[in-house]
């Protein structure tokens, strides 16, 4: 389930309702905030199913007037590194004029009968600052079903640091509303930014 917000006391209360381990989120979340003033927010909640174990995972994203921020939370069972079931937690700081594209994709159903406004049944946050790209290649051809030389590669590199994917179905209306919500404010915050994408 997503929570959006503008407020540190929100912020910290939308992680306790999570009820995913809310004092180490709330912690390293808190400590990568530090004293500024929070934007907006959304916490995300994800159950996935990994053979015969369940495994939750929750994403942070905290938007500050200089910085975006996002924290990863997530558990792991008893293994050969430790002997009792483990979670682990980062965060990651980015100044917002790192922003280098903030792109939502919004999935409607009959779209013929689209009325503005109407909430998309499934969105897709993805949000890229140059620390992970990904290269997609494949052999380049030319026009000729004949021809048989080596014209290289072909490809497109994409910016892929995080995409969070949030569907009415899985996590409610209300999940769907607030994304919306924070990538707006995200869009907005890296459009007011000088040198953005610098």
């Amino acid at each position: 389930m997503a929570k959006t917000g503008t407020t540190t006391q929100g912020l910290r209360a939308a992680i306790e309702r999570s009820g995913y381990y809310p004092a180490l989120v709330a912690e390293a979340v808190e400590a990568a905030v530090g004293g500024e003033p929070v934007v907006s927010y959304l916490v995300h909640q994800e159950t996935t199913f990994d053979s015969n174990e369940v495994r939750r995972h929750v994403t942070v994203l905290v938007l500050t007037g200089t910085r975006f921020i996002v924290s990863h939370t997530d558990e792991q069972a008893a293994d050969g590194t430790s002997p009792s079931p483990y979670a682990t937690t980062s965060t990651e700081s980015v100044k917002l004029q790192r922003i280098s594209s903030v792109v939502l994709s919004r999935v409607v159903a009959n779209p013929e009968s689209y009325t503005p406004g109407t909430l998309p049944r499934e969105v897709v946050l993805t949000i890229g600052w140059g620390a992970v790209n990904r290269l997609d290649l494949e052999p380049a051809a030319c026009g000729d079903p004949n021809c048989e030389a080596d014209h290289g590669y072909t490809g497109s590199s994409t910016a892929d640091d995080l995409s969070l994917r949030v569907s009415e179905a899985g996590d409610g209306p209300d999940s769907v509303r607030q994304t919306l919500a924070f990538a707006q404010s995200l869009s907005e915050a890296t459009v007011d930014t000088p040198d953005a994408g610098r």
